[in-house]
């Protein structure tokens, strides 16, 4: 099997919705043939991740967690200082999230794609 490459300009999108695309193409729901147990995405570059836009209050509100493994330690980061230092990281999350829930995610996720 074979995966083709698809190129999205992410210039002017809206992080929500181009999120939801990536996720259709990287695991291969567009396809005719398509099966939830196998792998039949396709891969998917992302140009000018930079540029995407937020919609509503979720630039100044939203935050991303993640625990240390030590007592107490659960990490917050805003959304407004995550985009600064990697915008691409938002992305990958966002689809990471949409993604099916099994074995196959991390394969996906892996032929998404920055440049």
């Amino acid at each position: 099997m074979e995966h083709k490459i698809h190129t999205i300009d992410a210039k002017d999108e809206i992080l929500g919705r181009l999120a939801s695309r990536v996720a259709t193409l990287l695991s291969g729901k567009h396809k005719p043939d398509f099966v939830r147990y196998k792998d039949m995405g396709d891969t998917v570059v992302i140009e000018n991740v930079n540029q995407v836009k937020i919609s509503g209050k979720k630039i100044a509100k939203k935050q991303y967690y993640h625990h240390t493994g030590y007592i107490g330690k659960l990490k917050a980061k805003p959304l407004k200082i995550l985009l600064k230092e990697n915008p691409a990281e938002v992305l990958k999350k966002a689809v990471w999230g949409m993604l099916p829930k099994n074995k196959l995610r991390a394969k996906m996720i892996k032929r998404l794609k920055f440049k």
